[in-house]
């Protein structure tokens, strides 16, 4: 998302009729051309699947007040050729919702599922259009979908909160026939403090200076291969991961003595993971920074995130304690220079950048606080869907979360990736050296980084796993390994067979290299015995996705026509 909405120029008193310029201090240069503002990667898309009773009337009439009532949503852009500059105004009328009754109309799931597509994909004409939409779609008694899509020149992660926020607050007062108790939102204009040239500059110098001789480029364990006759692609997949309560908890313990939030834990093991599997030792790694240091942004929705980069080095000796307490200093010093622009800095040590690609680096590192759920009223749970298809802008993007679950808190890893350029398989076994490096921090805090401990990593012989005798004499070598004995038996779970948490992990890891079938920590729960686990590997893979685009009557028609609008 490339803007910022910044002050009223010349001291002036905010005013909705007033252009104002957009200053760019996202990824890159300038965006002059109509072409990068229609990218998939600048839409900020949102599906709310809602279980239980809805009001649709009410719903319809809150996604309406909340689209009127934030004046970014209704902005106008224009692009000043002279000046090189993008402005806004935001007098002109809101977007209106669509309101569509799938199940009385006879719409199937996959036509529903294309309109939901093509919804997400569809793009702006920033001159004319209100920069945010919706659709509210009635599956049944108890199922609404709400497909929100608004554009990332003036919209954010805090902001889609803050949206869905709004939308519940009036619907609730809607359905209890009262008036939301809701505060007058701040014009964007308002609220952005404004710089010197001289005060911009000398923070860009430090910054330079910190990271520079640090390579741009980072070095993933795996070849990029781009499909036939594309060099790059930004259609996306996400694959995920969890550790189990008790290494959850040694790995955090071991964070807090070095004073290290989350965040700074999946630097730390990205980086770590990333010198254990290549030659390369010196990282610089991006994350977004939500850019609302100051309280009068708290109410305002508007695009003030921004990417910050800082540089991690594993050295030949540090021991997981060194490089955390570094991760930890790199981090402390890039949230003080999060204001500085980051194409300021990219000119200065990437000259070279690319307008598509990230400018500095191709990888980021963001903690995952996005709500999973948005509950309208105490009968009524809305979740939010993943993405089909999702959008990606860096080569690799790793997402940690700390997640409560019934059996306890376990720390959740993640990483998105351009499915066009690399193998799943090849992020698939990178997601499970990450895993392999938190289990060494949590188990092995004072030994190097790079002195990886001790795992079976010998191809296992090719097996039939459609041949259940195979399975089973699979899974038992692979218990004799991580057991370290040979009295296995088929009926007996891992945990009277000698097997912790750790090596529950190990077990993961080893059953999905072997395998090359997606095998979760919650699966070997459920499946604890030798003979489970054989049954376990037996089940198969699955994906796929792709977009669409047009006005709503378009969006509407094409979505039930053959093959679908993003089909």
């Amino acid at each position: 998302g490339p803007f910022v909405l910044p002050a009223a120029p010349h001291g002036a008193s905010p005013s909705d009729h007033v252009w104002y310029p957009a200053t760019r201090v996202q990824q890159g240069m300038w965006v002059l051309d109509r072409d990068e503002l229609l990218r998939p990667t600048q839409l900020v898309p949102t599906v709310v699947e809602f279980t239980g009773p809805v009001d649709h009337r009410a719903l319809v009439s809150a996604v309406g007040r909340s689209l009127s009532r934030h004046p970014s949503l209704r902005a106008r852009f224009r692009l000043d050729v002279k000046r090189r500059q993008v402005e806004y105004r935001t007098d002109g009328p809101p977007a209106e919702p669509g309101f569509l009754d799938a199940e009385a109309e006879g719409w199937t799931e996959e036509e529903v599922d294309n309109l939901v597509r093509a919804l997400s994909a569809a793009p702006f004409d920033l001159a004319q259009d209100a920069p945010a939409r919706a659709e509210i779609i009635r599956m049944g008694a108890e199922r609404t979908l709400l497909a929100l899509n608004v554009h990332h020149i003036i919209f954010d992660g805090v902001s889609r909160g803050m949206l869905l926020e709004d939308i519940r607050t009036l619907y609730r007062a809607a359905v209890d026939g009262v008036e939301p108790q809701l505060s007058t939102p701040p014009h964007p204009a308002s609220v952005v403090a404004e710089r010197t040239p001289e005060e911009i500059a000398e923070q860009v110098a430090e910054v330079v200076d910190r990271l520079r001789g640090a390579p741009a480029e980072v070095q993933l364990p795996f070849p990029r291969t781009p499909i036939a006759g594309s060099t790059e692609s930004l259609l996306g997949a996400s694959l995920a991961t969890s550790l189990d309560p008790g290494t959850t908890a040694r790995v955090m313990a071991v964070a807090a003595q070095e004073g290290c939030t989350p965040f700074m834990v999946g630097v730390a093991l990205l980086a770590a993971t990333l010198a254990r599997t290549g030659p390369q030792r010196d990282f610089l790694i991006a994350f977004a920074w939500p850019g609302r240091d100051d309280p009068d942004t708290a109410d305002v929705i508007g695009m003030f995130m921004t990417t910050v980069v800082l540089r991690v080095t594993v050295g030949p000796e540090d021991t997981w304690h060194d490089l955390l307490g570094d991760v930890r200093v790199s981090g402390m010093e890039a949230f003080v220079d999060s204001d500085v622009p980051l194409d300021a800095v990219s000119a200065a040590l990437n000259p070279d950048r690319n307008a598509l690609w990230p400018p500095l680096s191709p990888v980021l590192v963001n903690l995952d606080e996005a709500p999973r759920s948005v509950d309208l009223t105490p009968g009524t749970t809305g979740r939010l869907r993943p993405l089909d298809p999702m959008f990606v802008k860096y080569d690799l993007a790793a997402f940690v979360r700390l997640e409560d679950t019934p059996d306890g808190r376990r720390l959740a890893l993640s990483l998105d990736y351009p499915v066009n350029v690399f193998d799943t398989g090849d992020v698939k076994d990178l997601l499970n050296a990450l895993r392999h490096s938190a289990v060494d921090l949590a188990t092995f805090p004072e030994n190097p980084v790079l002195e990886e401990s001790v795992r079976p990593t010998a191809t296992a012989p090719a097996v039939d796993l459609d041949d259940p005798a195979a399975r089973l004499e699979l899974v038992r070598s692979i218990w004799r390994e991580i057991l370290d004995t040979d009295d296995v038996a088929d009926d007996v779970s891992f945990f009277e067979s000698g097997g912790d948490s750790l090596l529950l992990v190990l077990l993961v890891e080893r059953l999905g290299q072997v395998s090359g079938r997606e095998v979760r920590t919650m699966d070997l729960f459920r499946s604890p015995t030798v003979s489970g686990q054989a049954d376990l590997i037996a089940a198969a893979a699955e994906p796929a996705a792709a977009p669409a685009a047009g006005d709503r009557a378009a969006l509407l028609a094409a979505a039930r026509t053959q093959g679908g609008a993003a089909r």
